[in-house]
């Protein structure tokens, strides 16, 4: 792509960027050209600007993505320092769509809201936004008031829980949009009580899951057990990461990618791992699970780009 051709941009283009670093896994080829807007208006403008058959692909922290050892054939697009800000207004949170989840909820918690099932959740808003993300029996879709977002004509919009369509690990957003802020109504609480609560989930996050490891959070969805809207049906539950146990399959290992020994959940780039061997060895447990339990998983991680050369 001839960055040249690009629209200009007050942010950043860089071509042929490497997007390893910028994931969880550390793994992953090169975005065609990677755009870092100053702030909305560069971020609307560009998109405005760009030729309709130019494709783009919205990326956090890449804290639930496998870049393919290919890269990506498109203007990746990841917000920065123009998007963090967190703000409370009485009962409301409005934060930018690259604020950490864990930063909001400790801000809100400072201020007596309860938005403490982010605390755990690796990522930014704008992911946990789009995927519907939540923990501890709490989702993002019993929050959410409302989400701004610029769509692929640059057109910036105001989206409600009704546009987002939210679902167990996902919503309706459109191909190309690029969330930019949102806005949470959480009840209130005790600010201490609400730290205490956040350190004890910490401490239980970090007694059952991998977190010193190179991961992108739990790799399937759980198969069951969740209404459309994501809340939990603990009359009729089943886990991933026990089908996956049942299967023979804790600490399974394909070339530098493993299924953790603490949690077989978490596909991990145990000792340098291609996209390629972790990809693989995912595929290789859907097929194993399926075979023992007749249940077939689905990646709650997401997978993106063209495969490396053989």
């Amino acid at each position: 792509m001839d960055i040249s051709a690009l629209p200009g941009v007050r942010g950043t283009l860089t071509p042929d960027r490497a997007l390893g670093d910028l994931t969880w896994l550390r793994v992953g080829g090169p975005a065609d050209v990677l755009f870092q807007p100053a702030d909305i208006e560069d971020l609307s403008g560009f998109l405005r600007a760009l030729p309709g058959d130019v494709p783009v692909f919205p990326i956090g922290v890449g804290s639930n993505l496998i870049v393919r050892d290919g890269g990506i054939r498109a203007v990746v697009i990841r917000l920065g320092r123009g998007f963090n800000s967190i703000e409370i207004q009485g009962d409301m949170v409005v934060c930018g769509a690259a604020a950490l989840d864990a930063h909001v909820a400790r801000k809100a918690a400072e201020a007596g809201l309860d938005l403490t099932f982010l605390r755990t959740i690796p990522g930014a808003i704008g992911g946990a936004v789009r995927m519907n993300a939540g923990c501890y029996g709490s989702y993002v879709a019993d929050v959410f008031v409302s989400a701004q977002a610029v769509t692929r004509s640059g057109e910036v919009v105001t989206l409600s829980a009704d546009d987002l369509q939210f679902a167990y690990r996902q919503s309706a957003l459109p191909d190309g949009w690029v969330l930019a802020q949102a806005t949470f109504r959480a009840p209130r609480g005790d600010a201490n009580a609400l730290k205490t609560k956040m350190e004890e989930q910490l401490a239980k996050r970090d007694a059952t899951q991998p977190t010193k490891d190179r991961t992108a959070g739990s790799t399937f969805r759980n198969p069951a057990g969740f209404s459309s809207t994501g809340q939990a049906d603990d009359t009729h539950e089943l886990k991933a990461w026990k089908l996956i146990d049942e299967a023979g399959l804790r600490g399974h290992r394909l070339g530098g990618a493993m299924m953790s020994d603490k949690h077989p959940n978490f596909l991990t780039n145990a000792e340098g791992a291609t996209a390629a061997e972790l990809e693989a060895l995912g595929e290789l447990v859907r097929k194993k699970v399926f075979q023992n339990s007749k249940i077939q998983l689905e990646w709650e991680v997401i997978r993106v780009g063209e495969p490396g050369q053989a």
